[in-house]
């Protein structure tokens, strides 16, 4: 039985329309994500002092290490879900939801382990200051142990989004940054906890998150509310997510061992770098959660269309969010450039001299932010790419960005030169989006290709006498070969 449309059927209707409107309410999540970590920043910055600040935008290419490479393989697993519900496979849509569970347990139990114990010696291998390095391993050992809270959180607001439904991970989302703001305050200025307690209240607020989120699913949505008997394991519904799933953390793990090593040339300069490089980068990533969130977009829109095998539409879908992007990189660009020296006094407290953080701060900005309609283009790509299923081809923008960020990085480390070393992402960016735009292009002819042969094929089979086949056997026939189209991808 095919599953009710509840949410948004992303297979028709204007593409621009359904993209622009999905991503605008991702978007609002996003931000409201990006503003609770900045608060953790805020809070750390005023109510500890500047090293603690510093120790904490440390971390963060460490987390998105870790963070990138569990979510990205969870967002492998649900990209099955929107393909089986492009598809109107509702037993496919379910064994995505069961097996994804399970599988995504896993994955907090190995990455949370394997963290913990290469932690200390990789901030020091990442050249670490020593008047940083204690408060960088109290905050990234802390979000290490809560790994399985922000994997359930993102398996849940994923396998909502995978079939069209982007409010309520949104509403879920607002809750848990309230909540992360009312504990930064507890833990950092009530218990004195450091950025240890920031680390807390990010981890106890996304695992508060997951309540309400299975509660909703379970009551509200029963095209992914699973009956008992889905809750068998089902190997092929595994082999299908994994085949998505780990090129797609593989993906996140090189790109970011790339950000790892950028972060590397970052520490060779003094803490002050350090720290002004932090307070713009969180800066910056409020403002470039456009590109992050059509990524999101652009993995629930292809994976429908792809299970309705509509080509057109995918081509569509693509072309109207590059021209949505082409203008957000340009204001983007334009606010982060002309507003930054005026903001960047909000991460600190009012005695510390923000002066002397804005000849680095600066740079970092202006040869970022020319380079932002190329990271556009790679989440476009990247996500268009692995919801047809060729998550292994999408790796290779992975290495892309991770060979440009070594040359920029490794050659900034030995010449010592700090504006080569800021110039590690945007070069990254550029090679990568340019990448993800001629591998895409191969990949849309190829698949356009095979489905023009097998439905000449289809079509000699239902003119031969003795033809059993018939309407009512569409879909299951289009389950079966989205199926093996992700299987020989």
């Amino acid at each position: 039985m095919a599953p009710k449309r509840t949410d948004t059927d992303m297979t028709k209707g204007s593409p621009m329309s359904i993209i622009l409107k999905f991503t605008m309410t991702l978007l609002m999540g996003n931000i409201a994500q990006q503003l609770y970590n900045i608060v953790d920043t805020i809070i750390v910055g005023r109510y500890v002092n500047p090293e603690a600040l510093g120790a904490v935008g440390s971390t963060g290419t460490i987390m998105f290490l870790v963070m990138g490479t569990s979510n990205g393989m969870v967002t492998g697993f649900t990209v099955v879900t929107s393909q089986k519900y492009g598809a109107l496979d509702s037993k496919g849509v379910k064994a995505s939801v069961t097996n994804g569970f399970y599988l995504s347990l896993a994955v907090a139990a190995f990455l949370t382990t394997f963290s913990l114990l290469i932690m200390r010696p990789l901030l020091t291998a990442m050249n670490t200051p020593d008047d940083i390095f204690d408060y960088a391993y109290a905050y990234i050992t802390t979000i290490c142990s809560g790994i399985v809270c922000s994997i359930m959180y993102n398996l849940c607001a994923s396998l909502m989004r995978a079939i069209g439904n982007s409010k309520m991970p949104l509403i879920f989302l607002l809750c848990s940054a309230a909540t992360n703001v009312c504990l930064d305050l507890l833990f950092i200025i009530g218990f004195g906890l450091e950025t240890r307690g920031a680390a807390l209240a990010t981890v106890i607020s996304q695992g508060l998150a997951v309540i309400p989120c299975v509660i909703y699913i379970y009551t509200k949505m029963p095209t992914l509310r699973p009956s008992k008997e889905d809750w068998k394991p089902d190997s092929r519904t595994i082999r299908q997510q994994l085949r998505l799933g780990i090129p797609m953390a593989i993906q996140y793990g090189i790109t970011a061992s790339g950000t790892v090593i950028m972060q590397s040339a970052f520490n060779t300069f003094d803490s002050v770098a350090v720290t002004a490089i932090t307070t713009a980068s969180k800066f910056q990533g409020i403002i470039t959660q456009g590109m992050f969130t059509v990524g999101q977009t652009m993995s629930a829109y292809i994976g429908q269309n792809y299970g309705a095998r509509n080509m057109k539409r995918i081509r569509q879908g693509v072309s109207a969010a590059i021209k949505i992007f082409i203008v957000y990189s340009v204001i983007a660009a334009g606010f982060a450039i002309l507003s930054l020296r005026y903001l960047l006094w909000i991460f600190f407290d009012t005695e510390v001299d923000v002066s002397v953080y804005i000849p680095w701060a600066m740079p970092y900005i202006i040869e970022c932010a020319v380079c932002y309609f190329f990271l556009a283009l790679i989440f476009i790509y990247r996500n268009t790419i692995q919801s047809v299923g060729y998550a292994g081809v999408a790796t290779v923008l992975g290495f892309v960005e991770l060979g440009a960020r070594m040359i920029t990085s490794f050659y900034s480390i030995h010449v010592h030169n700090y504006y080569i070393a800021v110039a590690s992402d945007p070069f990254a960016w550029a090679m990568a989006g340019i990448a993800g735009v001629i591998i895409a292009s191969v990949i849309f002819k190829k698949i356009s290709r095979r489905w023009a042969a097998e439905e000449a094929a289809g079509n000699a089979g239902s003119n031969h006498p003795g033809s059993d086949v018939s309407p009512a056997s569409s879909v299951s026939e289009v389950s079966e070969v989205s199926e093996v189209n992700t299987s020989n991808s």
